[in-house]
């Protein structure tokens, strides 16, 4: 495995690292109180590019960086605000994957360009209210009249869900077939006869990336908006959620590196009985084991990147990238919380934001408990 990248990657990658570092950090706790990415910020994510990461250049993305790039980049945009990640990320990740990677050409000319240049957002969205974990489960159907197809359903938990402008949605078109032949996936605007947003959630964390139901009442799609084939819905939610799982472990790797950095510096600075914190023998193996489920997440989530930029199938790897990483911020951000003490559970410090942003990722895009469901079922088939 070569994790080599080009010199042309390596400055974009210090340019986002600045960026994150000296304009977003400096606001997160701001981000996190008015639960809300202001426009300088979200503006110069499109100057750098960021909300292309994933569109070819043909398009006006960033170009071929490929999943190691990508993961190379998430790296630093997750050692700031998660909210602020978690925009980018469900954009350039499951919100325009299927486009890029299923989509006709003329559906890639509509979508694409407005989609890398950050004028508009993405969203994906199969999770429902008896759908979640089971997203073989869902209950949205669409059904064919004429020339388009008509939706009807509730989506719930949609990141970016209020502020996206595409979504790729994932609708039943055949109740006899169930989730592996009877699913379609769509690509609908935001203004279509029959869309729109629910309950906005407040949510534990992720502040400034904003959650909702998306409620589709006879929603009217044109029939040249059906994503990838017809019946093969499930499927391509599976290949779009695993791409985007790949990308969530390195998003926690930066979250997990900043907060090795913040917990070694107050270790340092904080002096009880006479001397340093850091010198004491608990709390250096917190920061060794902190330091050890960092390098082992990257690496993990660096080669799975590269089967990916390999054109391998990786169902099972990425479920399995995604539960180590999830858990492993768990532990690492629980770790930092004890070092800063009575200090870590203060709003003053962002180690408890960090704490709240990270119970999510256990969550979020399949719970832990589904990866080793998917982990297990792909052994199965492999082994048994």
């Amino acid at each position: 495995m070569d994790f080599t990248i080009s010199e042309e990657l390596q400055m974009m990658v210090q340019t986002v690292k600045d960026f994150v570092d000296n304009e977003v950090d400096p606001i997160s706790q701001q981000i996190d109180e008015e639960d809300r990415v202001p426009e300088e910020i979200i503006q110069k994510a499109r100057e750098l590019g960021l909300f292309g990461l994933s569109i070819p250049e043909e398009y006006g993305g960033v170009g071929s960086i490929g999943m190691l790039g990508k993961c190379i980049i998430y790296e630093q945009l997750g050692r700031t605000a998660n909210g602020f990640t978690t925009l980018i990320g469900a954009h350039t990740g499951i919100g325009t994957t299927g486009i890029v990677e299923l989509g006709t050409e003329e559906q890639k000319k509509k979508y694409l360009p407005a989609l890398a240049s950050g004028e508009k957002l993405a969203a994906f969205a199969l999770t429902e209210p008896e759908a979640g974990s089971d997203a073989a489960s869902i209950k949205t159907t669409a059904v064919k009249k004429g020339d388009r197809y008509i939706l009807n359903g509730v989506k719930h938990f949609i990141t970016n869900g209020p502020d996206a402008d595409v979504f790729t949605i994932i609708a039943v078109t055949d109740k006899n077939k169930g989730a592996k032949g009877g699913t379609t996936a769509f690509i609908v605007e935001k203004n279509f006869p029959g869309f729109k947003v629910g309950t906005i959630e407040k949510k534990m964390g992720l502040r400034g990336s904003h959650t909702s139901e998306i409620i589709l009442e006879d929603c009217e799609v044109p029939e040249e908006n059906v994503l990838g084939n017809i019946g093969e819905g499930y499927i391509n939610a599976l290949k779009i959620l695993a791409k985007g799982r790949v990308g969530l472990a390195a998003r926690c790797v930066g979250s997990m590196q900043k907060l090795l950095e913040l917990a070694t510096k107050y270790a340092q600075q904080r002096v009880q009985f006479g001397k340093p914190i850091s010198s004491f023998q608990a709390i250096q193996h917190m920061l060794a084991e902190m330091a050890v489920d960092i390098e082992a997440t990257k690496w993990f989530a660096y080669r799975v990147a590269w089967l990916v930029d390999q054109g391998a199938k990786v169902i099972k790897e990425a479920a399995a990238v995604k539960l180590f990483a999830s858990e492993a911020y768990g532990r690492v951000v629980d770790k930092a919380v004890q070092i800063f003490g009575g200090m870590g559970y203060m709003k003053e410090f962002p180690i408890e934001r960090y704490y709240r942003d990270a119970r999510i990722t256990r969550i979020y895009e399949g719970t832990s408990e589904i990866q080793k469901n998917i982990i297990a079922s792909q052994i199965l088939k492999e082994l048994g």
